[in-house]
């Protein structure tokens, strides 16, 4: 019930404010943004490194991205995550996960329904470094040009290295049937659904998410709009970066954890 009441006083916060806040962007610290979590791979018998993020919607789940919990070898013991801290692969609390539950659409058509709730093997504690985030309503659809937010720990620049420390970075959504023509333009044209939501620094680029942000948040305001997916490459001028609409899925979401 409680994530509910989240999700009805996001509408009403959704419709107020047009307050905004990782390529082009700037160091900030797990107090400005508590809902972020680093999703830890194991890629070894004992050696783990963040390599995807993921959002806290109550104690004992979470939502990320779909192609991070995925793969013939995939294993839940093999993804687990660590919370309230500011710095990549150390501090915080580290929360072995029980399951993952990827949206049943996921993988028929490209990366639409990329999107996962994750459930947790024992509840979080909330604090200031730790909370969850408001999820949009379901079927709320966000217009072109609105400030949106991306953080996480992903690589600064295409091909770069991760950050160190968590960095957001703020940036514009994209008219959705403009992203849709422009991923259509490629040599290996990519599809762009309804459940996605384009945005970046359109015809500019420089500021975008980047490998290593997958799973993590585009907040509006202070509600979680969007699950970090793809993009062609990272803050390309003519190609923003895509993200799973959460409004798409909302309902879905609440149907496994609440």
């Amino acid at each position: 019930m409680a994530l509910l009441v989240w999700i009805v006083a996001a509408l009403a916060a959704v419709a107020a404010s047009d307050a905004a806040r990782i390529v082009g962007g700037a160091p900030t610290t797990i107090e400005q943004y508590p809902s972020i979590v680093q999703v830890e791979f194991r890629s070894m018998v004992w050696f783990w490194s963040q390599s995807c993020a993921a959002n806290i919607i109550t104690t004992r789940y979470l939502v990320s991205a779909a192609h991070c919990f995925e793969g013939v070898l995939f294993s839940i013991n093999d993804r687990r995550i660590r919370a309230g801290t500011t710095n990549r692969n150390a501090g915080g609390i580290v929360v072995n996960l029980r399951r993952r539950v990827n949206h049943p659409s996921y993988g028929r058509n490209g990366l639409d329904g990329d999107i996962s709730v994750l459930e947790t093997s024992s509840p979080l504690v909330y604090s200031d470094a730790i909370a969850a985030v408001p999820i949009v309503v379901q079927g709320f659809t966000l217009p072109a040009n609105l400030p949106v937010v991306h953080a996480g720990w992903g690589t600064t620049s295409q091909g770069g290295l991760a950050s160190a420390v968590l960095r957001d970075v703020t940036i514009y959504t994209v008219d959705h049937d403009i992203c849709v023509q422009r991923y259509q333009s490629l040599s290996r044209p990519q599809l762009v659904t309804e459940n996605m939501i384009c945005a970046g620094i359109l015809d500019v680029g420089g500021k975008d998410a980047c490998q290593g942000d997958s799973g993590g948040p585009l907040y509006y305001g202070d509600i979680l709009v969007g699950i970090v997916s793809w993009g062609n490459g990272c803050a390309q001028a003519a190609h923003p970066g895509v993200s799973t609409a959460v409004s798409s899925y909302t309902d879905w979401i609440v149907g496994i954890a609440v």
